[in-house]
């Protein structure tokens, strides 16, 4: 490649350098119109005065000049030849995103109107898309024939430089390190290729500087962290130690499968032990009557019953929790149906027991009811309504009136119905999770000096030996005989 074809430019922020096109368009004062315009025909004429410019095939393109405007307005959402932009998008390539205009709202003013009920056509025009002031900037090159400079369908985009109103700087493509030169292929007489790179040119920060740029970001996240417990304010109460406060936004979603028409849902919460509710929370509840609708090959009753819960749990010995999992709560539910004449059938009994861990959850569980022999209960169930149905209804899993160690339900027949969607939103509070999350940071910091995940794994494993070990030993010293034990003995 001759050396004329050969060129280095260092290019600032929204530093102006023409093309030859530019030039030659410029220099003649009856082709200038804008007030821009006409400052660039003064300063080209200062610079032809110098001497002419400096670049050649490298140029760019400000914020304010019509390539960067009608560049944004260009933008395809496809790479079809045929695409058409849609009266929306048409619509919205008007709204430039450049408001360096505009005022910025009052926090006073924006806390007390958080709805415009009457907005106007103006604040509709600015508000209605999210909207980040952008200032824009092209480097460009003019990668025609030598001595054919300042055609513009030889012009080309070397890179994009945009810089939000947020402070964050996006360069594409991103400077070249150690990727290599980018390449431009050109379509005509010859078969041109160009390589360019690009290279992060600006003064490293001082030291000082950076200092003092962390402080600051420092003071700016201590203001934005007391902004925040400012709007939790101090009544955000913890539950006491050793107690794990839980949350249930639950909602019976749906029930399907079932025989028969206008289902509802009753359903209630069996808290074990060491767990209770405050006295005005309610661990019962009936669904609104459902008709069904034909989804597929299912009837399926659309709920959408929300409900919410609030148990505690209190660990008698401190120091086990929270490495002991309790029991935890079971939800039982029955669906049942009601027709026309006022007769109603029990379609199915199920259980669920909550989630163990926080979080969304959706659950589809099957049910059943019991069966008799015969045809006779089922004629009744059909004619008149009433079916066979239980009295406790936590014998569909272990029922609380259950004291024996085996739980025979040899003779007991059922039959499967249909099946009931829960989604359920848990969260768990207990000041237990702050000490363990402390303690397990310090671990943490401990096993990367160590040196990684096999230690991390060596580790935990010598933990829970011991702990077994531990366990073990004090089963052996209950099991031994008082006197063996005893210091008074062995003296003796």
């Amino acid at each position: 490649r001759a050396p004329e074809d050969e060129e280095e430019a260092e290019v600032g922020w929204q530093e102006k350098l023409f093309s030859q096109f530019e030039v030659d368009l410029y220099l003649n004062e009856s082709a200038c119109q804008t007030p821009l315009d006409r400052q660039y025909h003064e300063e080209i004429r200062k610079l032809e005065k110098a001497g002419g410019r400096k670049n050649h095939r490298i140029f760019t393109y400000t914020d304010h000049d019509r390539f960067t405007n009608l560049e944004e307005l260009c933008q395809k959402v496809t790479d079809s030849d045929h695409e058409v932009p849609s009266y929306l998008a048409e619509r919205m390539a008007n709204v430039r995103r450049r408001r360096q205009d505009r005022r910025p709202i009052e926090a006073s003013s924006l806390k007390s109107k958080i709805i415009t009920w009457e907005p106007s056509e103006e604040f509709i025009k600015n508000n209605h898309v999210i909207n980040t002031p952008v200032q824009t900037m092209y480097i460009m090159g003019d990668l025609g024939p030598y001595g054919k400079l300042g055609h513009r369908e030889y012009e080309h985009v070397l890179c994009t430089i945009k810089v939000d109103g947020n402070g964050v700087i996006t360069v594409k493509p991103d400077f070249s390190g150690t990727k290599g030169a980018y390449r431009i292929e050109l379509d005509g007489e010859k078969r041109e290729v160009w390589e360019y790179t690009i290279e992060n040119a600006s003064a490293q920060v001082q030291p000082e500087e950076e200092e003092r740029e962390q402080r600051m970001f420092r003071d700016l996240y201590g203001r934005h962290r007391d902004y925040l417990n400012g709007l939790v304010g101090s009544e955000f109460e913890m539950p006491p130690p050793g107690t794990l406060r839980l949350f249930v936004n639950g909602e019976i979603v749906s029930a399907q499968g079932y025989e028969y028409d206008n289902l509802y849902v009753h359903f209630f919460l069996e808290l074990p032990d060491q767990w209770s509710s405050p006295p005005f929370q309610q661990l019962s509840g009936v669904t609104q009557t459902c008709a069904t609708k034909k989804v597929g090959w299912d009837k399926v009753a659309h709920f959408s019953y929300p409900f919410t819960v609030e148990m505690f749990y209190t660990q008698e010995d401190e120091g086990v929790f929270p490495y002991s999992l309790p029991q935890w709560p079971v939800l039982y539910f029955e669906v049942l149906s009601l027709d026309f004449w006022q007769r109603y059938r029990v379609e199915g009994y199920g259980s669920l027991v909550l989630p163990a861990s926080p979080g969304a959850h959706m659950l589809t569980i099957p049910t059943w009811r019991p069966v008799e022999l015969g045809t006779v209960a089922e004629m009744r169930r059909f004619f008149i309504g009433g079916s066979p149905e239980l009295e406790d209804l936590t014998y569909v899993r272990i029922p609380s009136t259950f004291q024996g160690k085996r739980l025979s339900r040899f003779g007991f027949r059922t039959e499967t119905t249909g099946s009931v969607t829960f989604r359920l939103y848990c969260l768990q509070q207990s000041r237990a999770f702050l000490e363990s999350s402390a303690l397990r940071q310090r671990m943490q910091s401990v096993l990367d000096r160590l040196g990684g995940f096999s230690q991390q794994s060596s580790v935990y494993n010598v933990l829970e030996a011991f702990q077994r070990a531990r366990r073990r030993m004090q089963e052996a010293r209950e099991s031994l005989p008082q006197d063996l034990i005893s210091p008074s003995a062995s003296s003796m």
